[in-house]
């Protein structure tokens, strides 16, 4: 089932400003955080000799000063809202229903460590990341592939399973997807996905309305006529 969405809604569902889980993803972990904070130290550092060389005026210079302290902070907003903004400029979208179809297990590199052994040698330590591959269609031969880091609640995903999601499209009729969010299964109360597109309050309210319009209404009971006497 695919359903199109109004324009209103779909950026309701994505949103411009990052969200709380949009900027918890981009935080990354302790050495993204030492990262940034190096980066606003070297930024501040500089700020000031530059404005000791040159004698800027000084509201300017206040202004680049607390940017770049607070560099730290803001810029996995920053980061997250430049991504929304990558999904916001399709012009169409619809909110498809199937299910899963296939699933299967599959490792990254994600990045690699030069070490020394107890011989003195160089070894190269690779980091892998175990990821989970779904794949969601329907009857009209339509399917996706999703890959996601793969999580301990990803066990009770089974195939069959229905799999809702957002999809992206420049055409009107969305005869051709160019994009999609991540996968919710709705049995298991599970998401899919390596971002959280989704502002997930409004997504649980589009489901729902159209899960309520499928179910078939149960006809009305019909009253006894009043006997004439």
């Amino acid at each position: 089932m695919l359903v199109p969405l109004t324009r209103q809604k779909f950026e309701q569902l994505i949103p411009l400003i990052a969200t709380g889980p949009q900027y918890k993803y981009y935080w990354g972990k302790f050495a993204n955080f030492l990262q940034r904070l190096l980066i606003s130290v070297v930024v501040l550092v500089v700020i000031l000799l530059v404005r000791g060389v040159f004698k800027l005026d000084f509201f300017f210079i206040f202004f680049l000063g607390v940017m770049g302290a607070l560099f730290w902070m803001w810029y996995p907003a920053f980061q997250a809202s430049i991504r929304n903004i990558k999904y916001r400029r399709y012009k169409y979208s619809g909110f498809f229903r199937g299910r899963i179809l296939d699933w299967w297990i599959t490792e990254k590199l994600i990045g690699k460590q030069e070490t020394v052994n107890s011989k003195g040698e160089l070894v190269i330590v690779e980091n892998r990341e175990k990821r989970i591959n779904i794949e969601v269609g329907d009857d009209t031969g339509f399917s996706v592939e999703l890959e996601a880091p793969l999580r301990p609640f990803h066990k009770e995903i089974t195939r069959g399973q229905i799999a809702e999601m957002i999809v992206m499209s420049n055409r009107p009729d969305l005869s051709s997807i160019e994009d999609y969010s991540d996968v919710y299964v709705p049995s298991r109360n599970i998401w899919v996905g390596d971002y959280p597109y989704i502002r997930r309050e409004f997504f649980d309210e589009v489901s729902d309305r159209l899960r309520e319009k499928r179910q078939p209404r149960k006809p009305k009971s019909r009253r006894p006529r009043p006997r004439m006497e």
